[in-house]
């Protein structure tokens, strides 16, 4: 009994760490409320979580699959799907919470004198916990159901980027 105590007392501690929210946090597909068996000596130690791999090419993080964060916005966890456009761009705000705003720039022609104009876009995207997204690094997008008023789109893959400045005009 003692050992079960504290198999359960560990378990709500991980619980409580998830558990940031007022609403109970935890991913609809998976039923928590399973009872465990107590003549069973040996049990999972890896906890039922549900990931997919989202395609595309694109890998699943596996900080998604072995995890604790529950994330509905999640396209790996969660409950939406990448279809539409895969955009790549610049980091330029990580202050929202698991939103960013990234940058695209992009050359825009002017017919009459022949020549191009330098233009740039922010975009905000929905940033999944299972990635650590700084400042310039270079972010890949992909477009999804609204999420909210002005978010459009998922983080699918973060590559370190370099440090040259956020409005510095940068070409993939």
């Amino acid at each position: 009994e003692k050992k079960n105590n504290k198999t359960e007392a560990t378990q709500k501690a991980e619980m409580a760490d998830q558990q940031n929210q007022k609403a109970f946090q935890k991913q609809p597909t998976i039923f928590v409320g399973k009872k465990k068996a107590a003549n069973k000596k040996k049990f999972q130690a890896r906890e039922l979580r549900y990931w997919r791999n989202v395609g595309l090419g694109f890998k699943t993080p596996q900080e998604a699959i072995d995890g604790k964060y529950v994330d509905k916005k999640c396209p790996f966890t969660g409950n939406v799907s990448i279809r539409g456009r895969i955009l790549k761009g610049v980091v330029c705000s990580t202050k929202m919470e698991r939103t960013l705003t990234f940058r695209r720039d992009y050359l825009h022609y002017i017919k009459k004198y022949r020549r191009f104009e330098k233009r740039h876009t922010m975009i905000s995207a929905h940033v999944s916990p299972c990635f650590v997204v700084n400042e310039g690094d270079v972010v890949t997008v992909g477009q999804c159901r609204p999420l909210s008023k002005t978010v459009r789109f998922n983080v699918l893959s973060v590559e370190k980027g370099s440090t040259m400045g956020k409005k510095a005009f940068t070409m993939f």
